[in-house]
């Protein structure tokens, strides 16, 4: 019965040795199978029905937000007094992103365009489409920069045509108009002849180009061929760099199409992407670790060397003629209109161009742009990226509709463009990224728990039976003394 005993408990420790190696197995194979299912995964592939979803359709809502900087003192700032402006908004619109003319190369590459369409929100906005506002005339105020190295004469007889089509330095307009265009005169008579001088050939409004519009022919890796470069543009309507800018490196197009990048992130790794609105590549960089619904995530933001001038950071030399840090001058590619993009409120700017205009509160909250990645995927869970467009005014002689005015960046719209994971995508994400793995690495301790558990309580029990095995054998020798001390006594008594 003993011997059955033991054999028992050598068999639970011999079961504990397997479990804990099991575990231990476990602790190496586990993240090995979740990063192997990660990388089939995020591949660009039709098979993979979850992530290509996510990718050419985008299921989760997207939103941009419009503010604009209602001019209060149009009259004064034509006498040169400092502008005023006060902040409207938000107007928010739903954009809806498809992808289409999706076709895959031998190279392990693939091509697409994206549309884009806006469909305003009026219950998540601050006021209607109908809304009337005042900004800078672009038309007017930008011509007058661009003409401004022109003969005298042909400044005089240009400003006799903005008088001729009743166009003021300063646009009052509904919301509606100045988002998505709005009939001018003077439109349709430098569209007739002056072809390809406006950035379209119908109405003329600040986002007129970009609804029901794409952003050009993308052609991305799949990371069939190697992971790392999954979702990495290749070339941009078949350029693999551009002509905007004056350097090579500031040509270059880097990263993403920004929705997507590679899984297996790190805090040492950046968010390089290319953003053809903006003309040119950009990249965030690591700001700090943080949770979404129980999901892990990094923040990036813009680094402040983002928007720098050249003479604060001379790899952006190339971006120039550069005014003060914190403007993108991006007329090269507007058409050579005299437009900046910075981030809002002229946040991570040079603080004199605070000084310039009054009514502006740049706070990092606000009007920081940040993207917030699962660092495992590459996928971002929640974005905001907030940009300005402003326009660089200033007197022009000749050009009387210029008047007084001191020279000056003019904010004239911002923007926030931004979307997080929500609902069933939410949910499946959180099911296979977080729960599962979380179940796999309890399973492979609590393997390595139970194997030591089992290990201990076998040795004990093996101890226990053979110390047991021994203790009937030591109390039979005693016996036999006792008896042979008993027979002796006995033996003893009879003699006397």
């Amino acid at each position: 019965m003993a011997v059955d005993k033991s054999r028992v408990a050598v068999g639970f420790m011999v079961a504990g040795v397997l479990t804990v190696a099991f575990g231990v197995v476990l602790t190496f194979v586990g993240p090995m199978i979740i990063d192997d299912q990660i990388v089939k995964n995020t591949v660009i592939d039709p098979q993979n029905d979850l992530s290509y979803t996510m990718w050419k359709d985008i299921p989760v809502p997207f939103f941009m937000s419009v503010y604009f900087f209602n001019v209060l003192n149009p009259k004064e700032v034509l006498k040169g007094e400092k502008p005023m402006v006060e902040q409207r908004g938000p107007y928010v619109y739903r954009k809806r992103c498809q992808k289409d003319n999706i076709t895959f190369h031998p190279n392990d590459t693939v091509s697409y365009r994206e549309y884009r369409k806006f469909f305003f929100e009026p219950s998540m906005s601050a006021g209607n489409e109908s809304d009337v506002v005042t900004i800078p005339n672009m038309l007017v105020l930008g011509a007058a920069v661009m003409m401004e190295k022109l003969p005298y004469a042909v400044r005089l007889m240009i400003s006799a045509t903005f008088k001729t089509f009743k166009e003021g330095p300063f646009l009052t307009k509904t919301v509606g108009e100045l988002m998505w265009g709005y009939d001018s005169g003077l439109v349709d008579f430098l569209n007739k002849y002056l072809p390809g001088m406006l950035p379209s050939s119908g109405k003329f409004g600040l986002f007129a180009e970009f609804n029901n519009s794409n952003t050009g022919l993308f052609t991305i890796f799949t990371g069939k061929d190697d992971i790392k470069n999954v979702h990495r543009v290749d070339s941009w309507n078949g350029l693999t760099e551009l002509s905007n800018w004056g350097t090579r490196q500031c040509n270059m197009i880097n990263g993403t199409a920004g929705q997507m990048w590679p899984p297996f992130m790190t805090k040492e790794s950046t968010l390089p992407f290319y953003s053809p609105d903006a003309c040119r590549s950009m990249e965030l960089v690591y700001q700090r670790p943080g949770v979404m619904k129980g999901i892990p995530l990094y923040r990036y933001v813009a680094p402040k060397t983002l928007f720098a001038n050249g003479t604060d950071y001379a790899p952006n030399e190339g971006f120039c003629p550069c005014r003060q840090s914190g403007l993108l001058n991006v007329s090269s590619c507007r058409h050579n209109s005299p437009v900046f993009i910075s981030h809002p409120h002229f946040f991570n700017a040079d603080p004199v161009l605070l000084d310039y205009v009054q009514g502006l509160h740049p706070t990092e909250e606000e009007h920081g742009l940040f993207i917030d990645i699962h660092p495992q995927t590459g996928v971002p869970l929640n974005v905001a990226i907030r940009l300005q467009l402003n326009l660089y005014m200033k007197q022009v002689s000749g050009i009387t509709e210029t008047g007084k005015m001191s020279e000056v960046v003019m904010p004239m719209i911002w923007f926030e463009e931004s979307g997080y994971i929500d609902g069933p995508i939410l949910n499946t994400f959180h099911t296979n990224l977080v729960v599962l793995p979380a179940v796999m690495e309890f399973m492979q301790y609590g393997f390595i728990v139970l194997g030591l558990a089992s290990i201990i309580i076998a040795t004990l029990v093996h101890h226990k039976i053979r110390a047991s095995d021994k203790e009937p054998a030591k109390g039979s020798h005693d016996h036999e003394t006792q008896e042979k001390y008993n027979m002796n006594n006995s033996g003893t008594a009879l003699v006397s």
